[in-house]
């Protein structure tokens, strides 16, 4: 809605661009309520979920049980008992091939369950993206939501699919290797544990730090796709009013804003696989010094030095992976909370017992006050009775409230005070579905879905059939357009119909409209974007449209509501004028001057 953004918008907007000037990165909430509340999207998956558990049960299982042969092998060779060795080989040889199908399945599940998670996410943050308040969608960016449903979760399905099942073995290997190891030989166990210490501390400050730049790097990163998805939309007006230079400069400032976090937090990300690779290498230090003395003293043989080796290497093995998948852990986590931030607003209110299958149409605005933003207000004591089947003009200029009539009215926004009736029924208690079924809306901005035309025109009556939407077309004055496309009516129009001319699409809008068959019909600035040739078939047309339905006409262009039965003039919010076109001009107050304007060339 054109006066919405310029109502709530106006204060904080740079040159080119919709958002405000000074975006604050989110704060988003604690990392621990958030992993828990994303654990919950696993409910539905228990399957899946047991059977990788004992799919990495049994491949860590495995891995810890093979450095164990491979320890009685070496000693069966030092002490030249070759009878045992081709058992030892053999179990060797079914438990690494164990190991080999057990990675396969674990990575074959990860998958499915990380695709079934995120598809459930997305269905929960689509859900409520479609269910959004409006005034909503008008405060935020619309590039930071899509990169919400976009970036944000894809990184979540990496994350499920290549860090969950190594952070299960992770746990399960070290619990496994402790065990092994503390059996073979305690003490050298113990010594061996001792860089765990280290590992636990430098994990603690490193994550600390890493946790931020990952959060930062998400906000802006959304707020980066924001600006490209505004500034491919508005390419025209940005080229028209030569602010390349200014909106470069303003996409610059963000992305390097971007670049900056993005490297502090790889650097942070990438020298956790470093530090701890320093941390295991003074592990097999201990080893190889207290396990010779160990060996020479008769504590041990060789073969369990071999196998602690092996231990050592594979209980740093998941620290370090757990240290490297963390940055991507963190950017997980924070890419939940960006998700959930929204799938947390509260959806539009829609309630409402009554309905308007037998409604007259007749409107009453009752002293109603509005405003976008607090303490700005845009209607002031708004008083309005329209009678059913009666065609009222609402005009004024820019910013004089005339769209904001018509957000209250569809309930895209509520009042601050005072009411809205439909016959006699304040439209609070109608319900939301109810009202908007029986009111059709035709706007300035055109909007039409990447589908067929036919879709597109039944998109307000699903249930018509083809001969009422050709009616409707031909009421509309678009079926001979429509015929001269390539496949007629079952022609896929490009994204927002951008493969036909803006006339085009706004005659495909009024079409639309015409199918809806309203009990209430909303025209705001409908014919703005058609010459006036084919401005007049649509105002002949709508004549038998407006038959009988109440109508609310918003119109710059005087010549569109001549005939409405009652003309209301509107000037900051107020009601400073009203009556017909003949009255009006009588009077020759506000409305005089307008009319002047447009047609006598006399600015008064």
């Amino acid at each position: 809605m054109a006066e919405t953004r310029e109502q709530s918008m106006s204060n904080y907007k740079l040159p080119g661009m919709r958002g405000p000037r000074n975006r604050q990165v989110e704060k988003p909430k604690e990392g621990g309520k958030t992993l828990r509340r994303l654990v919950k999207y696993f409910a539905g998956e228990r399957r899946t979920v047991f059977f990788l558990l004992a799919v990495v049960f049994v491949v860590v299982a495995a891995s810890v049980y093979a450095p164990k042969l491979q320890s009685d092998a070496i000693d069966s060779i030092s002490e030249r008992e070759f009878g045992a060795l081709p058992a030892v080989l053999l179990t060797m040889l079914a438990v690494y091939a164990v190991q080999s199908v057990g990675t396969f399945l674990q990575s074959r599940e990860s998958a499915i369950l990380s695709q079934r998670v995120v598809k459930r996410m997305r269905e929960d943050l689509f859900d409520c993206v479609v269910n959004l308040p409006v005034g909503y969608i008008d405060r935020h960016s619309h590039g930071d939501i899509m990169s919400r449903m976009t970036n944000d979760v894809e990184n979540i399905s990496n994350t499920v699919s290549q860090s969950l099942s190594s952070l299960f073995s992770g746990v399960l290997t070290v619990i496994g290797t402790v065990a092994m190891m503390l059996w073979l030989c305690p003490p050298l166990a113990l010594l061996s544990c001792t860089t765990v210490i280290l590992t636990v501390a430098a994990t603690k400050f490193l994550s600390g730090a890493m946790r931020t730049f990952y959060r930062k790097r998400q906000a802006l990163l959304g707020t980066l796709n924001g600006t490209v998805e505004e500034m491919i939309g508005g390419c025209r007006t940005v080229a028209a009013y030569g602010k390349q230079e200014a909106v470069i400069a303003s996409f610059n400032e963000t992305a390097d804003e971007l670049t900056k976090a993005g490297i502090f937090a790889e650097i942070l990300g990438g020298s956790m696989g470093p530090v701890m690779n320093v941390i295991n290498n003074a592990g097999f230090v201990i080893i190889a010094a207290f396990g010779g003395y160990f060996a020479v003293r008769g504590v041990i043989s060789i073969g369990v030095i071999s196998a602690f080796i092996v231990y050592a290497k594979q209980f740093g093995r998941p620290i370090d992976e757990i240290a490297q998948i963390y940055g991507q852990i963190q950017t997980a986590i924070a890419g939940a909370e960006r998700v959930f931030a929204i799938i947390d607003q509260p959806r539009e209110d829609k309630s409402g017992r009554g309905d308007m299958e037998r409604a007259k149409g007749v409107i009453h605005f009752r002293n109603v006050d509005f405003s976008y933003i607090p303490g700005q207000q845009v209607l002031h004591g708004f008083e309005l009775e329209v009678r059913a089947g009666h065609k009222i003009a609402l005009v004024g200029a820019t910013g004089s409230g005339k769209t904001t009539v018509v957000n209250l009215l569809m309930r895209f926004y509520d009042a601050d005070s005072g009411e809205i009736l439909i016959d006699g029924v304040n439209i609070r208690d109608i319900d939301c579905k109810s009202l908007r079924e029986n009111t059709a809306i035709v706007l300035q901005d055109t909007v039409l879905f990447a589908d067929t035309v036919r879709n597109n025109l039944k998109y307000g009556r699903q249930d018509a059939t083809d001969e009422q939407m050709e009616e409707a077309a031909r009421m509309s004055n678009c079926h001979d357009m429509i015929m001269r496309l390539q496949d007629g009516y079952d022609t896929v129009l490009a994204g927002e119909g951008c493969n036909l001319s803006q006339g085009q699409r706004q005659l495909l809008a009024i079409a639309r409209a015409f199918l809806a068959q309203p009990k209430i019909l909303i025209l705001d600035e409908a014919t703005s974007n058609v010459d006036t040739r084919t401005e007049k078939r649509i105002q002949d047309a709508m004549v038998k449209l407006m038959e009988n339905r109440t109508s609310l006409i918003i119109a710059h262009r005087l010549s569109t509501i001549r005939d409405a039965d009652y003309i209301v003039v509107m000037d900051r919010g107020r009601i400073i004028e009203a009556g017909n076109h003949e009255e009006l001009i009588a009077a020759q107050g506000k409305y005089y001057e307008l009319y002047m304007t447009q047609f006598a060339g006399n600015a008064i």
